[in-house]
């Protein structure tokens, strides 16, 4: 087999480092899969759920069962009531 040593941007890097945790295996296994078999690469992750991966957890103070009890966070804040003029 040869080597060969490529220069790729930060964001194909990161998403390979994370490609390469989640499936516990070398970078450059991944960057051999996705040459011989392109197609059949494609993340299953919908490129808007990648756009904002790093934004997850970004925000301090927010509670911890905000996603599971939206409702009742948007209403004790009165989201969504008329507001008196």
């Amino acid at each position: 087999m040869k080597t060969l040593s490529v220069r790729v941007s930060d964001r194909i890097d990161a998403e390979l480092e994370a490609e390469s945790r989640a499936r516990k295996l070398s970078k450059s296994d991944i960057v051999r899969e996705r040459l011989n078999n392109p197609k059949r690469s494609k993340q299953a992750v919908p490129r808007s759920y990648q756009d904002i991966t790093d934004l997850i957890g970004s925000i301090d103070g927010l509670p911890s069962d905000l996603a599971a009890r939206k409702k009742h966070y948007l209403k004790i804040t009165g989201y969504g009531r008329k507001r008196h003029r």
